[in-house]
């Protein structure tokens, strides 16, 4: 028997800067606001909350509203609601959402995630840091390397793809100029300047073979997708987007001993065992770029090309170009247009497929696109669908 259907019925996003001093809250209640008015549903059709990692005390900056925050201060009514960091990665909450609505837990869920590690650091006396009085838990892995950034983690994997498939920098830039040239047509981007291929390759190194634009920027935003279920699509107004598929992954170690892949790869062959569509179906994709050698991992993981073979698949980027074949992170993504966690991944791909995007539409009718968050030891992948 066919599961019932879910869906993304509205899409919403705050302003999205640095240093910001609009409260984290006031971000996010924009973002609802704007979420709701696209789907034509109010507060009181909202029955659900879901959200990633939940709000975190001890680290204010990186998450900072949760979601009994949300259902205090806008009154709502809740049957169901998540919000834990122990799911697979942030689009996990989506993902979660759709099996609650599937389930009749809920009929339309609030799925939300608050930013504001820029604002933080800027004042650290007004979201201050926990201090462990002693490494443990997973910093013990990597406290006494020194590998307090993912961007080290990462780039373990990376160098592997140099040595083992010849990766390029040359190559991997074009995830970086990509994002950029995309960026300059979203509104809402953080960086509004172009990037070049000489301007990167001239760049500071921080963890080789990834340099300063290989990585995304701080910023404070919200951003939120309404998840319905298929049968309370009379209640909204606007497009409905299908989640035809969702996979995600741990690859269960956070130790210095690395697994030989990243969770993108199970996560992205997983996606395909729940749908009759191919990835030569899918018309854009909305892969994380965190770091942007994550992005590289998806392509292989999702079987746009072989594995070791992004770099080769995206060499001098008119693949991946808003005209390409594959068009790739067209608002920018986080290096271009913020760092939004990976829910920025969801909302552009429902802004595509509705062919809303303005002066980055990508060309034709694309009624499939593949979003995706995490990618390293968490991965989430959403495929999403116009029917």
């Amino acid at each position: 028997m066919a599961l019932p259907q879910a869906y993304i019925t509205g899409i919403g996003q705050s302003k999205v800067g640095q240093k910001t001093t609009r409260h984290p809250l006031l971000l996010t209640t924009d973002a609802i606001r704007e979420a709701l008015d696209d789907s034509g549903l109010t507060l009181a059709d909202i029955d659900g909350i879901s959200t990633y990692p939940g709000k975190m005390n001890g680290y204010l900056g990186f998450s900072p509203v949760g979601c009994e925050d949300l259902i205090d201060a806008l009154r709502l009514n809740i049957r169901w609601f998540n919000g834990s960091g122990e799911i697979s990665s942030q689009l996990g909450a989506v993902a979660v959402a759709a099996h609650a609505v599937r389930a009749g837990a809920a009929r339309h869920v609030i799925c939300f995630r608050t930013v504001y590690e820029s604002a933080a650091m800027s004042r650290p006396q007004d979201y201050p840091m926990n201090r462990a009085p002693r490494v443990e838990g997973m910093s013990q892995w990597t406290a006494p390397f020194n590998a307090s950034s993912a961007v080290t983690w990462v780039a373990q994997y990376a160098m592997r793809h140099v040595k083992k498939y010849g990766l390029k920098r040359e190559q991997l830039a074009q995830i970086a100029l990509t994002d950029r040239a995309n960026a300059l047509l979203n509104p809402r981007a953080l960086v509004r300047e172009p990037l070049t291929l000489d301007q990167y390759m001239e760049a500071r190194m921080i963890a080789e073979p990834m340099c300063l634009f290989d990585c995304d920027r701080f910023s404070d935003a919200s951003t939120v997708l309404i998840v319905s279920a298929g049968d309370a699509l009379g209640d909204v107004k606007c497009t409905p987007i299908r989640i035809a598929a969702t996979a995600y992954q741990s690859d269960g170690r956070h130790s210095w001993d690395q697994s030989e892949v990243m969770a993108s790869y199970p996560t992205g062959a997983e996606l395909w065992k729940y749908t009759d569509y191919k990835a030569k179906d899918v018309d854009t994709v909305q892969l994380y770029d965190g770091f942007a050698f994550l992005t590289l991992t998806w392509l292989e993981a999702l079987g746009f090309c072989g594995i070791g073979e992004a770099g080769a698949f995206i060499e001098g980027g008119q693949r991946i170009a808003r005209d390409g074949e594959l068009p790739l992170n067209t608002f920018g993504g986080q290096i271009g247009a913020g760092r939004l966690h990976g829910f920025g991944f969801a909302h552009e791909s429902v802004v595509q497929l509705r062919g809303a995007g303005g002066e980055r539409q990508i060309p034709g009718n694309p009624k499939l696109a593949v979003a995706a968050s995490g990618g390293g030891p968490l991965a989430t992948a959403l495929l999403l669908a116009r029917d």
